[in-house]
């Protein structure tokens, strides 16, 4: 009879290693972050993408929203049964798909902003979803590349060490404790507050970037913001 013997993870001290019939699996001391946020900022993206004139679109508009279900929704199913790997597969596909589509969308755009070929309303609600699309796949990228993923974060007692620091890291722990804060990660929704702050003031406000890599998206999204804000008001500028 196969006993379960549960041993400490050495790399991980928050983390334990399960052993069943001899395959080690990782196991999170604490729920996990759940997931469903990330999946809805996916599904609004593709919503705003089918939202875009046809012309503004590399192929038929309704197609990006369907790709990203069949790519985020098995995202999910596959966290849930604890395969890690083909869900992580699926969400890096999901988020290279909207990628891709938004930065052709917003190719596009300029390209047809000199011929004046859209009409102002057009061009404003186009403008207005590609700047917000530019918020939401930005944080889902921060929110699938911080601490290793939301896989690596849940299998933390709490969030000390990352490509962001956020407020919550630098308090105290005796304070940290009396705030409740003492286990506290980060979920999508600080992502998104980061990804806000990026598009509109053009810098992290309150917190703090650590890692290079986190840097360079930071100023390619902030460059994509801007690019979008004065494209849009320069066209306005020669309507009026």
């Amino acid at each position: 009879m196969n006993r379960k013997t549960i041993t400490r993870y050495h790399t991980l001290p928050s983390a334990f290693l399960d052993t069943k019939g001899g395959v080690r699996q990782e196991t999170a001391l604490q729920p996990g972050e759940p997931r469903w946020p990330a999946l809805v900022a996916l599904l609004a993206i593709g919503g705003l993408y089918y939202a875009l004139p046809c012309s503004l679109t590399v192929g038929p508009n309704w197609l990006v929203l369907i790709l990203v279900a069949v790519l985020a929704i098995p995202t999910v199913m596959f966290n849930r049964q604890g395969s890690r790997r083909t869900s992580l597969i699926f969400g890096y596909g999901a988020n290279a798909l909207v990628t891709v589509s938004t930065i052709a969308s917003l190719l596009l755009l300029i390209s047809r902003l000199p011929a004046h070929k859209e009409s102002p309303p057009a061009l404003l609600i186009s403008a207005g979803a590609l700047w917000i699309c530019n918020i939401l796949v930005f944080a889902c990228w921060y929110w699938r590349l911080d601490a290793g993923g939301p896989h690596r974060r849940d299998l933390q007692n709490s969030h000390t060490d990352g490509a962001f620091l956020f407020p919550q890291m630098v308090l105290d722990p005796q304070l940290r404790r009396e705030m409740g804060e003492e286990h506290r990660r980060p979920g999508f929704v600080d992502y998104l507050f980061l990804a806000y702050n990026t598009s509109t003031a053009f810098s992290p406000t309150d917190v703090l970037v650590l890692s290079r890599w986190a840097k360079v998206l930071m100023m390619v999204q902030a460059t994509i913001s801007l690019a979008t804000v004065a494209l849009l008001a320069a066209r306005a500028v020669n309507i009026l």
